[in-house]
């Protein structure tokens, strides 16, 4: 079983310098199994979104070590850690963060352009199929004003599928949508665990949506308290 593991951290121990030495993280051993849909809740300021940045290797300045596949990314380089994150890593944040210059395809397509695993036409087809997959192909060639917010949402979900991401992070990605559009992208999440076995961690204030996952970390201090 010891390769089913996606994401393992060992004692990650972060500390803020601003204004004093203030220890945001305290010595946190998790690990996410492939498959699973998790999620991180806690109070705002208990350390969940910090964790996240640690995790999906945008932070570095930690103490502890992160694994990704069994693979130890702690200490390496900023070009390796880049590559990591194209790679194996999808983001799905609280704002989309679609590009307004691009319509919704090329938004999809934009990180792997970037990554350049697959030929454009083969991006092509694959953001169609995700964009299918969520209902949305007759919006393809929309520009993201004119879509609503729970239509960004997805679009920006295709976006972290475009490489076949090891896991999907999330940010609070339903923190700007009402409850009707919340729902949808639980069952977007819910849809992907299920039928095509994606690892998906996700923080959340929203406990409706946590108490629905396979599994809650629950954060307090800085700490993991269950």
């Amino acid at each position: 079983m010891e390769n089913n593991k996606v994401l393992e951290t060992i004692g990650l121990t972060k500390y803020f310098y601003d204004p004093a030495k203030f220890q945001v993280l305290k010595e946190i051993n998790m690990s996410v199994n492939h498959g699973e849909f998790v999620s991180i809740v806690g109070k705002s300021g208990c350390g969940k979104s910090t964790l996240l940045y640690l995790l999906s290797t945008m932070d570095t300045d930690y103490e502890g070590q992160l694994l990704i596949h069994n693979e130890l990314v702690t200490g390496q380089s900023d070009a390796n850690l880049a590559k990591i994150r194209s790679e194996k890593i999808g983001f799905v944040f609280q704002f989309h963060y679609l590009l307004s210059e691009y319509n919704v395809l090329k938004n999809i397509m934009l990180p792997g352009l970037k990554l350049a695993k697959y030929s454009d036409q083969e991006l092509e087809s694959r953001a169609m199929g995700h964009l299918k997959t969520l209902g949305m192909e007759d919006q393809a060639l929309k520009m993201p004003n004119q879509l609503s917010g729970g239509e960004k949402q997805r679009v920006a979900i295709a976006r972290a599928l475009i490489n076949d991401p090891l896991i999907i992070m999330g940010d609070e990605p339903t923190g700007n949508l009402d409850k009707k559009n919340s729902d949808l992208v639980f069952d977007i999440f819910n849809k992907l665990a299920q039928e095509e076995n994606q690892t998906l961690l996700i923080v959340t204030h929203d406990i409706d949506f946590a108490e629905r996952t396979n599994r809650i970390i629950t954060m307090e201090d800085g700490r993991i308290i269950s």
